[in-house]
């Protein structure tokens, strides 16, 4: 079927343009295979200028910024959502009154391939922290596996800047998409009763309690949507602890095949170039899914001790005067700057951590214990999560201060930081209100480390 079939002429309403560029990278594919189509998002046209400006050519796209409108979800033939629209929004809840079909752009590119019997394979990486590094790593690897044969290897999903339905003009029979999942993106999953063939369920903490109103069940709900819809021979790849909570709380079970792996898996003597415990979790991880494809166990080799990890990612930015600078921006949950912080095992009462900022509902009490073991010096950014720190940390022999801004509070930082310290940023929150998103807050960290 031509792409352009299947799209022209449809009525779609896109709702929430965002800044990542995957709403931008939608939107174009749309406008040019013939979609009537409107854009709505609650942010104004400011805020949203550099996605607008990405879309400037595309002059038959109609836009309605600052907000939504009831008429926009009527007499369409198609909403497509963004991530993070709310679960009780009214205006979805208008279209489904209207029987317009509600895809997401992930879950929207799989149901189309199965229909066209491409035999294209799907893997799908979801969990509340390593499913970055976990994708990228086996996208790596497969991508080393078949690069002299005709099989191609993309990614989609929910990674940065990448959209996913222009893949719709690249995929072929036999090719391989490996895609990053989160919670919103699977609900779209879940919609349309679909899994990927295999799929890696890396844990469950704690996030997003602001969007589930402090429910862990409706996350965990939603994120099962990456097994939930398997068949026998599809496969679900869990390290213990994850594969013991499914089978505790989900009632319905695992549909496919279950390999449950942990670090062990991991061949001695290998080398690694990624930091921390976790990391090896996500290596082993990786490293299951790459066999199910038959890789060869020298090409896992080769492409894992290669392997820096991702930006952002426990990122390793320079080394000034003895003082090295960690970019961890994605660490947005209490948890994974715990993970972060046990990287340093030898650096305790060293580490200038900067982090805090806008609350998703977490608890930080676990945080706070381990915080006083490591830290020399806290850095918070204003917001409602860092006054929750402040309140678990309670008496500190350590100096707490909380800035509005990069700038200044690297100035707190290197004023403090001597020879044989680490720089860390990892927030443990979410960035907005002082950036736009997490990846500003990492970059603006970049840009001051490479201008000391």
């Amino acid at each position: 079927m031509k792409i352009k079939n299947y799209f022209k002429g449809k009525k779609i309403t896109i709702m929430g343009l965002g800044l990542l560029g995957r709403g931008v990278g939608d939107a174009e594919f749309l406008e040019k295979n013939g979609a009537d189509l409107l854009v709505t998002d609650l942010k104004s046209k400011k805020e949203l200028k550099v996605s607008l400006d990405r879309l400037k050519k595309h002059k038959k796209i109609k836009y309605i910024l600052g907000r939504h409108r009831f008429q926009d979800f009527r007499d369409k033939d198609m909403i497509l959502k963004a991530a993070e629209v709310p679960l009780n929004s009214p205006f979805i809840t208008e279209a489904k009154k209207n029987n317009i079909s509600i895809e997401m752009d992930a879950s929207l590119f799989v149901k189309i391939i199965s229909v066209w019997t491409l035999n294209v394979q799907v893997i799908g990486v979801t969990g509340t922290k390593g499913k970055s590094t976990i994708t990228h790593l086996i996208y790596t690897i497969l991508k080393e596996a078949f690069k002299k044969t005709k099989r191609k290897i993309y990614l989609g999903g929910n990674v940065k800047g990448l959209a996913t339905l222009p893949l719709l003009k690249k995929i072929k029979q036999n090719d391989t998409v490996v895609m990053e999942l989160d919670s919103w993106q699977l609900q779209g999953f879940g919609d349309s009763k679909i899994s990927p063939h295999i799929s890696v369920f890396t844990n469950l903490m704690q996030d997003h309690m602001n969007y589930y109103k402090g429910d862990m069940n409706k996350y965990f709900v939603d994120k099962l949507n990456i097994y939930r819809w398997q068949k026998e021979n599809d496969w679900l790849i869990a390290e213990p602890k994850m594969a013991k909570f499914i089978r505790e709380k989900d009632k319905n079970g695992v549909k496919g095949q279950f390999a449950i792996i942990d670090k062990k898996n991991i061949p001695r003597g290998w080398k690694i170039k990624l930091i921390g415990e976790h990391n090896l979790g996500n290596i082993a991880l990786a490293i299951e899914a790459a066999r199910k494809f038959g890789v060869k166990e020298s090409v896992i080799k080769k492409c894992i001790k290669n392997f820096k990890g991702l930006p952002y990612r426990l990122e390793f930015i320079r080394e000034i005067k003895g003082v090295k600078y960690y970019n961890d921006t994605t660490a947005t949950t209490p948890k994974a700057t715990i993970a972060a912080l046990n990287s340093f095992e030898n650096k305790k009462g060293k580490i200038i951590l900067i982090g805090g900022g806008a609350d998703k509902n977490l608890e930080y009490g676990e945080y706070a214990k381990v915080v006083k073991k490591y830290i020399k010096a806290l850095i918070l950014f204003k917001g409602l999560a860092s006054n929750k720190i402040i309140s678990a940390l309670g008496k500190t022999k350590f100096s707490v201060k909380v800035f509005n801004n990069m700038k200044v509070a690297m100035k707190f930082a290197l004023a403090n930081a001597k020879k044989g310290d680490i720089v860390l940023l990892s927030p443990g929150a979410a960035s907005f209100g002082v950036f736009k998103n997490e990846f500003d807050r990492g970059e603006q960290f970049n840009k001051v480390v490479k201008n000391i």
